[in-house]
């Protein structure tokens, strides 16, 4: 099944839009009649077949001809099959993976998702397969990962994609655990600093639950599951949040919606997600989803458009047990001791015998901690173990939604992540749906663990109309950045969704930007997707008025930030002086003196880390120290003023002086994009280390932006630029070929592909291209076609 070359010449895009393309032809087992792809410029694949099995089918084999590599890893680590290939290393992850797949029945799972989702599945798995069959049969057309690995791309089952859960977004466990430890060492007001609720709510301590014997260390399992070994494995306090918003007819200067919508992940190489337009009968769709799934989450479909961002439902519970003395492996439940049930598999290792695992299941979900001298267990109880709440699989339920009705309708179906779904069709309308499963918890909030004993159990799920909607809103547009967005009225004591919601500050800017004028265009959105604008440092800013000190450096740097206009442009210095002043320095010494006020001196440093946690500074909440400055009250003493402004300046020296250190003495080189770089990372960089290849890293690149501008580039203790949004979309609604796209680094995920890096510069500067759905355009802009046809067709030659 070798492919067919034939060659052709690559136009000259800057000298003509009309592209004379190579072409690939593949023979395809399973395929009913060929399939045509094009693929445009900019590395989108256009598929074109002649009916929705064959589609799917070439949308997998499409999948793995670009993203092979990164497909394979998915599964691997997923599924728990990372230690086949890189040896025992990976052991302790193989087993958590294993713990969070779905385990339960899969009739009920396909089911869940609607009549069509297990027929798409099969066909793109089919897909899949056949690409792999393809590179086995003839190694050379494999990515050079396996090469470098030693190992060969492995066959997939329909079930993986559906069992595999733990690649997901998910809340709000980490939270809630965060919450008990700091309740636990350091009490409630210094929780207040760590982390704001909203809406406002009072924590109690469910009853029962004994904070002392959650053990720091308690979601490392989970942690191991839910990270990739190639990852830090931290907290994911970020930086997964996401912006969109729909506006109305009466708002832009078309006449026509437009729809925007940057979700912000980690910035990788290969990019998270991959977009492509499928076409069949009955089926004209074009957007970006995960490169693993099969359909689209995030575009339009030529009737109607949609985006989403994370609505951070609360769809996790830590489950704390007391364990019998006599037998560690019973839980105490409903006044009797219950056995855990044992799963017990084989991992496949490199090099080594296989390895024999156990794992352990209560009747909430895996046990992730045991403590069998302090007589304790834990367990997670996820929804999103559930059927039907594989990660964005929902999204195969609106592919071929006709219209805002069909669409909100599909969404019924969705299960995991929460997301907030915002739509617009062509007939102008406008709306706004979360969806997700929200688990009714009767008598507690789910802001902190529960004991397992039978107390606190679910009762279900809300039902989905329950959540709130709005559609076509009288102010003509509607935004969402992962902030709290319940409208007033909203029961959320009874009817808890969650109180762990990101900070405001994105949604803020875009709502200001939105509701000040009319006459929006497709360009007008990707200036503000790019917004550079600092929501804190507009803030903080002001209150240098006035503010003088004797130290000539000091002096130097009040002036140059009160000439500053708030935004973090590369070439900015003072956008470099406010984050290191103000992230690295004058946070902490803001929130010490509030913690100065509330625990004694042997205490504040441990405390101050739990607020503040090392290596996340650019990414925890900033609610806390914005409050202590704008409206202190007592907080920081008798005279909040004064304790104001001795913070401000007593932490601009230190700020001063780690410029130097960075930057070097000549201050005209502290710009913001001399520290705050892109360098996109291919997961081997840091297995390989020094003998990594060039071609496991893109960059480096300047970059402007913070983890807080609506262009966020959340970054850590190395500034490097650790999430954002390198994919990008902005939909002109009904004039479809104005759409506009981007995703960096490249389309390809495999090296030496011409589509690997080449976005990365337009990324980094904050441009779009074309996302093109007419025929008409996508012809001029092809320039590479490739065939697939059913295996045992006519010989190779020009199709």
């Amino acid at each position: 099944m070798p492919p067919h070359s034939h060659d052709g010449t690559t136009p000259d895009h800057a000298t003509s839009d009309h592209a004379t393309s190579d072409h690939t032809l593949y023979d395809v087992p399973g395929l009913a009649a060929p399939v045509e792809i094009r693929v445009d410029r900019w590395g989108v694949p256009h598929l074109y077949a002649a009916s929705q099995d064959d589609l799917f089918l070439a949308q997998g084999f499409n999948a793995a001809r670009d993203r092979l590599f990164q497909i394979d890893l998915w599964r691997r680590r997923g599924l728990g099959l990372l230690s086949e290939v890189f040896g025992e290393s990976c052991l302790e992850h193989d087993r958590a993976a294993r713990l969070f797949l779905y385990r339960g029945d899969m009739a009920a799972e396909w089911a869940a998702y609607g009549p069509r989702t297990e027929r798409i599945i099969s066909a793109f798995v089919r897909g899949v397969n056949a690409f792999v069959a393809l590179c086995r049969a003839d190694p050379a057309q494999l990515p050079p990962e396996f090469a470098l690995l030693g190992h060969r791309p492995a066959y997939w089952e329909p079930a993986d994609v559906a069992r595999i859960r733990s690649h997901g977004l998910y809340y709000n466990l980490e939270q809630e655990v965060a919450r008990a430890l700091t309740l636990r060492d350091h009490g409630p007001a210094v929780e207040d600093l760590r982390r704001a609720r909203e809406p406002a709510h009072t924590l109690r301590v469910p009853e029962g639950l004994d904070l002392s014997l959650i053990p720091d260390d308690v979601l490392r399992v989970y942690r191991l599951a839910t990270t990739a070994p190639w990852e830090d494995g931290g907290p994911r306090q970020g930086p997964d949040g996401s912006n969109n918003w729909v506006i109305a007819p009466s708002r832009t200067a078309t006449g026509r919606p437009l729809l925007a919508n940057d979700p912000h992940r980690a910035v990788t190489l290969p990019a998270l997600r991959y977009l492509a337009h499928l076409t069949a009968p009955g089926i004209d769709a074009i957007g970006a989803g995960e490169p693993a799934l099969p359909g689209i989450s995030i575009g339009h479909n030529g009737r109607i458009a949609f985006g989403l961002t994370i609505f951070p439902i609360d769809q996790e519970d830590l489950y704390v047990y007391r364990t019998n003395p006599d037998a560690p492996r019973e839980y105490r439940y409903d006044g009797r001791w219950e056995p855990m049930t044992r799963v017990t598999e084989t991992v496949p290792v490199r090099d080594g015998r296989p390895v024999t695992v156990e794992l352990w299941f209560t009747r909430h979900g895996p046990v992730i901690h045991e403590d069998p001298e302090r007589g304790t267990a834990f367990a997670v109880r996820a929804a999103w173990l559930g059927p039907g709440m594989a990660p964005y699989l929902g999204s195969t339920e609106y592919l071929t939604a006709e219209g805002p009705d069909a669409f909100v309708a599909a969404l019924r179906r969705w299960g995991a992540p929460g997301e907030n779904q915002v739509y617009a069709a062509p007939d102008g309308t406008i709306g706004w749906q979360p969806a997700g499963r929200v688990p009714a918890r009767p008598n507690w909030d789910g802001t902190l663990p529960v004991p397992g004993d039978g107390r606190y159990e679910w009762a279900g799920f809300h039902p989905a109309d329950t959540l709130p909607s709005v559609r076509d809103p009288d102010r003509g547009w509607f935004a969402t950045a992962n902030e709290m967005n319940l409208p007033p009225g909203y029961p959320n004591a009874r009817r808890t969704i969650t109180y762990d919601w990101y900070a405001p500050a994105r949604h803020d800017r875009i709502a200001a930007e939105l509701d000040a004028r009319t006459g929006w265009t497709v360009a007008d959105c990707v200036r503000l997707q790019t917004d550079c604008t600092s929501p804190a440092a507009r803030r903080v800013l002001p209150l240098l008025t006035g503010l003088t000190s004797d130290d000539p450096a000091v002096a130097w740097a009040l002036d140059r930030l009160r000439a500053w206009d708030a935004r973090l442009t590369p070439d900015s210095v003072p956008a470099a002086l406010f984050e290191v002043w103000y992230r690295r320095h004058l946070r902490p010494a803001l929130l010490e003196r509030a913690l100065a006020r509330l625990l004694p001196p042997d205490r504040r440093a441990a405390a101050l880390a739990r607020v503040l946690p090392a290596g996340e500074a650019a990414t925890t909440d900033p609610r806390a120290e914005l409050g202590l400055l704008r409206a202190p009250g007592d907080r920081l003493g008798p005279d909040p003023d004064r304790a104001v402004r001795t913070a401000v300046l007593g932490s601009l020296p230190g700020a001063l002086t780690e410029l130097g250190r960075l930057l070097g003495p000549d201050r005209a080189r502290w710009t913001w994009g001399a520290l705050h770089r892109a360098e996109p990372r291919h997961p081997l960089a840091a297995w390989l280390g020094e003998r990594a290849p060039d071609w496991t890293r893109a960059g480096p690149a300047p970059r402007g932006g913070s983890g807080d501008t609506v262009g966020a580039t959340s970054y850590g203790p190395d500034f490097r630029q650790a999430g954002g949004a390198t994919f990008r979309l902005v939909i002109d609604v009904g004039d479809w070929d104005a759409s506009v796209a981007m995703n960096a680094p490249g389309q390809s995920g495999v090296p030496g592909s011409p589509h690997y890096r080449d976005l990365f510069a337009d990324w980094a500067a904050d441009r779009a291209f074309p996302l093109l759905y007419g025929r008409a355009a996508v012809e001029r802009h092809t320039t590479h076609m490739i065939t697939l046809r059913p295996a045992g067709g006519p010989p190779p030659g020009k199709p």
